[in-house]
């Protein structure tokens, strides 16, 4: 089958060609044979992938399209949309993982026997991993009559798409396609089946999985790994576990560490269900129950009494159903108020546990103080069904303007005598800017906060970050659980240490920032020196050109945009995936593209090993013919970044390509370049001055105002 059906943007193209955008648009300007669109918009047109190949091949623009691009193409510009496509790819990587064999003797026929024979096959693998109901195939719509001038229905976008039940009813996430279905996927389907021999069969759906959603960003909550993975500890070892909300499937994943467990999950959205149902039978040999549907209106699963549930509830939903399940048994603790949906989560998490079961759920500051909710906060304390409320750091998760709570429930065995409640307030591990917090400290402050707190015997108060408080003090009008309201300030002498010690480093780096103050400078007649540009540079062998912010591992620390603005080290995440991701050594200089701003930052010790984050360009120079120096500060220029930046959106972009250098000797080139670096120096010293600066301002306002300062 001729994979003329599936089409490509521009920006692929570029990605493609390792182009910028703007040299395909020169490409159909200037080039007569160029691809015409097929599809698409006049502003945004896309063209048929095979031309697009050829045209470059024959060009001599392309020896060979990677394979990894090819396949993400040909996903990304399927005729039934990229979320069909990808659960198709999910189904096929699903029988390789589990029948290599089978899928052998499959994919050695035609295309046509391929899509015939395939649902067959799929149903084998389906029918012990997800249940017999997922066997089948997708239920089809009865055809209602309606106006003669209602606008025809728009195909699904998932295999498990169903349009006859009704909206609330659940329904497995994962079907079995039809041959016909699977015919248009086919092409992609040798192309997913072949990277998967080459990276296997996980690792190639996380690549085309954190592609997609790095593509949509705005489409997908996501629950980040170290977040998910505290959850999880949090709840502890559990062979039965629970996520009624289950997005990307990040929890459940990092809960998934044996063989033997059993993984429930569900989610309003169908195309979510299912891709996360085939994402956690990839990840684990673990049952996966999935299904889609409405949770509150429509749980797929009412007789589940779980070890342990996981949840990222939806925030601040008003219409969950708070009219049609004013008498439904889960309110256990209280009917929640139409603003208190997030209450309605915590009461279905604790429906669903079994006795001494536990729940972790992320939920808003406001749910811990909300006065419509006090009730009901105040009888899940009396029975002991709340444990502890944790305040993470601003940054933890999206939104990320918000310093998020984590809810731990226990279903209680019985009502306990002195109940108590765990506050612990973490906020202080944020990270600088949207770096996100070190979890790494957040991660050992949590546990051994919740660990000392499930041992026998008094629990020791920590002042400034975690207390057990007796429930009896939090039962008055309010029912206050915002744990910042409730814990210790630190202790007074470790304030007062702290403020001498940060002042004392303010006053070293102050002097090492007057000793760099650059010297007075001496006029000098405008230099005419013969230019280059970096695009030359690259072609010409003397630097090589990378971009970043595809995917990567999630373990890898990342460089991000923010990072090189504000000088600080990486701190940014990639979506993950086994994509290589490009590596920072020593000596590369990296530019942000976006912002307008005139930046260049020369890759040291302490930050090589980094990933490449979204937005950067990375240069590395050959050191025979550019110094490094010489090139991050001639890149700073005013008038050079001028020149090669674009104003066509409301955004400054910068085309690194067209940023010109002289063209000096190397060893004049080290000469500026070494004046380069002690500016840097300078820089640098500057902004640590100004951090340290606003810690102690900061530090001796809260001092003076809560009395661990005297004034005097």
């Amino acid at each position: 089958m001729q994979d003329n059906a599936t089409e490509v943007t521009a920006a692929g193209i570029a990605r493609m060609a390792g182009v910028g955008r703007a040299a395909v648009s020169n490409w159909r300007r200037r080039h007569a044979d160029f691809p015409r669109p097929v599809g698409g918009t006049e502003t945004s047109p896309s063209f048929a992938l095979a031309e697009v190949e050829s045209w470059l091949r024959k060009q001599g623009k392309l020896a060979e399209v990677p394979l990894r691009e090819r396949v993400w193409q040909q996903l990304s510009g399927h005729p039934d949309g990229p979320v069909t496509a990808l659960t198709h790819a999910g189904c096929v990587l699903l029988l390789i993982h589990d029948r290599p064999p089978v899928w052998l003797e499959l994919g050695a026929g035609s295309d046509e026997r391929l899509a015939e024979m395939l649902p067959g096959a799929l149903r084998e693998v389906f029918t012990p991993r997800f249940g017999p109901e997922s066997a089948q195939p997708v239920p089809q719509a009865v055809n209602t009559p309606g106006p003669a001038s209602a606008p025809a229905a728009d195909p699904p976008i998932a295999v498990n798409a169903v349009h006859s039940p009704s909206p609330a009813s659940p329904r497995p996430a994962v079907h079995t396609p039809t041959g016909t279905e699977l015919l248009p996927s086919v092409p992609l389907l040798r192309g997913v089946a072949e990277l998967a021999a080459e990276l296997g069969a996980r690792q190639t759906f996380e690549f085309l999985l954190g592609r997609h959603l790095d593509a949509n960003p705005r489409q997908y909550t996501l629950t980040p790994a170290d977040l998910a993975g505290l959850m999880a500890d949090l709840a502890g070892p559990a062979r039965t576990v629970l996520d009624p909300a289950c997005g990307t499937g990040a929890l459940l994943r990092a809960a998934a560490t044996r063989p033997d467990q059993k993984l429930h999950a569900q989610d309003s959205a169908p195309e979510l269900a299912a891709l996360t149902t085939l994402r956690l039978a990839l990840h684990t040999w673990s049952t996966v129950r999935g299904a889609t549907g409405d949770t509150l209106r429509a749980d797929a699963h009412p007789q589940l009494r779980a070890d342990a549930v996981l949840c990222h509830p939806p925030f601040n939903e008003r219409n969950w159903g708070h009219d049609e399940l004013a008498y439904d048994p889960r309110w256990e603790y209280g009917f929640p108020a139409r603003t208190e949906s997030e209450l309605a989560w915590v009461q279905h998490a604790l429906a669903r546990l079994k006795d001494g079961g536990a729940g972790v759920l992320l939920m808003p500051p406001a749910a811990a103080s909300r006065r419509s909710g006090r009730r009901i906060r105040a009888d899940l304390l009396r029975r002991g069904a709340l444990r502890a409320v944790i305040a993470l750091p601003v940054g933890a998760a999206p939104p990320y303007n918000i310093p998020l709570h984590l809810w731990v429930l226990r279903r209680p065995e019985k009502a306990p005598a002195q109940p108590e409640v765990l506050l612990v307030d973490v906020g202080q591990f944020a990270g600088e800017g949207r770096g996100g917090p070190d979890w790494r400290a957040v991660r050992e402050a949590v546990l051994d906060a919740w660990q000392a707190f499930g041992r026998p015997g008094r629990f020791t108060e920590r002042p400034g970050l975690a207390r057990a408080l007796p429930v009896i003090e939090l039962l008055d009008d309010d029912v206050d659980l915002a744990p910042a309201r409730h814990l210790p300030p630190p202790a007074a002498a470790d304030g007062a240490e702290q403020l001498t010690s940060v002042r004392e480093l303010l006053g070293e780096t102050l002097r090492l920032t007057a000793g760099l103050t650059p010297p007075r400078a001496d006029t000098a007649h405008p230099a005419r020196w013969p230019l280059t540009t970096i695009g030359e540079l690259a072609r010409g062998g003397a630097l090589m050109l990378r971009t970043g912010g595809n995917g990567g591992h999630a373990r890898v620390p990342v460089l991000t945009d923010h990072d090189v603005l504000s000088g600080t080290g990486p701190s940014g995440t990639l979506p993950e995936s086994d994509e290589e991701a490009v590596l920072t050594a020593p000596g590369d200089v990296v530019v942000p593209v976006l912002g307008g701003g005139s930046v260049a930052r020369v890759i040291d010790t302490t930050t090589a090993g980094a990933a490449l984050g979204r937005n950067l360009v990375l240069l590395r120079p050959d050191p025979a013919a550019v110094d490094a120096w010489f090139l991050a500060g001639f890149l700073r220029g005013t008038a050079n970044n001028r020149q090669a930046s674009s104003y066509a959106s409301t955004a400054t972009r910068l085309d690194v390509r067209r940023l010109q250098l002289p063209r000096l000797p190397l060893d004049e080139q080290r000469r500026y370049g070494q004046r380069f670096r002690t500016l840097d120096e300078f820089e640098r010293a500057l902004r640590h001055a100004g951090r340290l600066g606003e810690q102690l301002v900061r530090g001796m306002y809260d001092g003076l105002t809560d009395g661990t300062v005297a004034p005097d």
